[in-house]
This record gives C-alpha cells, sequence and structure tokens, in this order.
C-alpha cells in the first residue's frame, strides 16, 4: 500500500465514525456565549438589541458584540449613534503608537455592555480577516475574564469565509441561534449555518443550535415549517407589525419590561437561556423549496438540457476524433 492509499484509508477511518451526541443538558459554564446568524436584514440586529435590553432590565450582565462589518448592532441599542470599532480604533491607535483600552471601544446603556468589531472599507480587505483580527485584540484585553453572564454575538449568515464561521469551527461558543423569515432567501442562509454546525460537529467540534428567531412573521407558516424540518425549536415569531417597523426604524427600543412589546422578549429571553445546543438536520436545496408553493418560488421550472446545436444557434454535424488509438499489444 502506498503512502497515498494509507492516507485515504485513515481519512476513511476517520470519517465512518460519528460525533458524540450534542450536549443537551444544562449549560455549566459561567458564561453563555451564543452566536446569532442570519441574513443581512432579517433583523438580527433589532432582535438582538431588544433581547440583550430586555436581558439587562432582568438583573444579567450582558455583553452585545456586533461582527458585521456594517457595524449596525448597537446603533439601535444607542438610538442610531455609531460606535467607535474595533477594528477603526486600533488601527488608529497604532499609527499613535498607542495602546487600545475598553474605554476606546465599549459602552453601555442601562446595563448592557456592547461594541463593534467593525471591518474593512469595500475593496479594501477581508472582512472575515477583520473577524479574527477583532477576536484577538479582545483576548488582549482580557475577554476570557470578564464577567457576563450572556455574550451575543451577531453575526451576518450570507458570508461563508470562514472569518465569520470562527465561534463554531473553534467552539468559541456553546449554541448558535438563526434568525429567519418566510422567505426563501434568509430560510437559505439559516439552512446553510445549520450545515456549518453540522460539518464542524463531524470534524470534533461541539457547538449545536439552540433555535430560530422568526421576524417579521406574517403567519405564512414557512419559517416555522423550517425549523421543523431541521429539528430545531422557534424561540420566538416576531410579528410583521406596522408599530414595530416604524419604531425600529426610529431606533427605539420596544423590549422594556412593562411595553407594550415585553411579553415577546421576556419570552425571547427565557427561551434563549433554556434552549440546549441541538445538532440539526439541515435539509438540501428541493427541501427548501419544498416549504413554498411552486407558484412562489418557480417550483414547477424543469431542467432542460442544451445541446451543442443549441449553442450555436442552428445545426451541429459530430466530428470525428484526430485522436490516434493504438491496439493494445
Amino acid at each position: 500500500m502506498t503512502m497515498l492509499d494509507a492516507h485515504t484509508e485513515t481519512l476513511r477511518d476517520e470519517a465512518s465514525h460519528e460525533p458524540d451526541p450534542v450536549h443537551t443538558g444544562e449549560v455549566t459554564k459561567e458564561t453563555q456565549v451564543i452566536a446569532i446568524y442570519g441574513k443581512g436584514g432579517s433583523g438580527k440586529s433589532f432582535a438582538l438589541s431588544n433581547l440583550s435590553y430586555m436581558m439587562a432590565q432582568q438583573g444579567k450582565r450582558v455583553l452585545l458584540i456586533g461582527c458585521d462589518p456594517k457595524s449596525d448592532t448597537t446603533s439601535l441599542l444607542f438610538g442610531g449613534k455609531s460606535c467607535p470599532t474595533i477594528i477603526e480604533t486600533s488601527s488608529k491607535k497604532k499609527l499613535a503608537g498607542e495602546e487600545v483600552s475598553i474605554e476606546d471601544v465599549c459602552f453601555q446603556r442601562d446595563g448592557v455592555f456592547a461594541m463593534e468589531l467593525g471591518g474593512p472599507e469595500v475593496g479594501r480587505g477581508c472582512g472575515g480577516r477583520g473577524i479574527i483580527h477583532g477576536f484577538e485584540l479582545l483576548e488582549k484585553l482580557g475577554f476570557h475574564e470578564w464577567g457576563f453572564d450572556y455574550v451575543l454575538l451577531d453575526f451576518l449568515g450570507d458570508v461563508v469565509c470562514g472569518g465569520f464561521g470562527l465561534p463554531i469551527a473553534r467552539d468559541m461558543c456553546q449554541k448558535v441561534i438563526v434568525v429567519g423569515s418566510n422567505d426563501l432567501q434568509s430560510l437559505y442562509v439559516a439552512n446553510n449555518v445549520c450545515h456549518a454546525v453540522e460539518y464542524f460537529r463531524k470534524m470534533g467540534g461541539n457547538v449545536g443550535v439552540a433555535g430560530m428567531i422568526v421576524n417579521k412573521d406574517d403567519g405564512t407558516g414557512e419559517a416555522h415549517a423550517f425549523a421543523d424540518a431541521v429539528g430545531i425549536p422557534v424561540l420566538t415569531a416576531i410579528p410583521a407589525d406596522e408599530d414595530i417597523r416604524r419604531k425600529s426604524a426610529n431606533y427605539q427600543i420596544i423590549g422594556k419590561p412593562g411595553g407594550e412589546w415585553a411579553s415577546l422578549f421576556e419570552t425571547l429571553a427565557t427561551n434563549v437561556a433554556s434552549a440546549p445546543p441541538l445538532q440539526p438536520t439541515p435539509v438540501d436545496q428541493d427541501g427548501l423549496l419544498n416549504l413554498f408553493s411552486p407558484e412562489e418560488t418557480g417550483g414547477d421550472v424543469q431542467l432542460v438540457p442544451a445541446t451543442q446545436a443549441d449553442m450555436r444557434g442552428g445545426t451541429f454535424e459530430e466530428k470525428p476524433s484526430l485522436e490516434v488509438i493504438y491496439d493494445e499489444v
């Protein structure tokens, strides 16, 4: 057996072993680190700002970290104001020969601590690499010694490079939450995140999916059907309501105790805290399409193979090959 064959057999043997079952008991680590993924525009920042605010009002110590290059996770929390990002601040301090301090990048409101990792400008660097650099700096600032009950990480789910998958790939969080609506694209992204979790579980990882937040729920049911299909619970469903949309657009927190929408985020806070990390069963493309009626997705379209004649816009006559074929001796 050659060295290549031996290596192939080793890989096959490793692949044949099923991963250990996902831990479904109580999370025992003092700080729960939770990564939230979703398609851009799905409402992650809206949900997280209100969730973190409600948690803080319930007496929890919460750190919200925006990990999206748009740096807009904390804008709702701070009434539309932008935080200086870790990436930008680090660059400026480095040019000035100074060190970044926690006061430069972390801010608070009513008990919620929040910061933005940031990222490069368009065309000027890799967003994933910015995420990695940001976490390296957080570690230097003492990330692992901070005393929080919850650390919530807001990640852009429709970017597939390694930096954005860091918490899943390196077991930097205990569980993942996906955000989606009753539309194909947001569920496609949520399904991709489930695929990533499944992949890294097979590689020896321990992260699971705790559930799904359904945002802008218009009652058509596709997001709930998706959650059932992949085997994760719906942690809460936020309705597609004009009052919510208007207040969110005006940078108003609606997840306040005693408010009209308080029960939504009280339920979400309870479910996020107690939901165990599960091993999802992602669906294939046809499975996603089947969640919707064919009229909505074009699912009744058939694949018609193209011919050489089609490609030439006319007829095609196959010519004999010029390859010389020798008779076997």
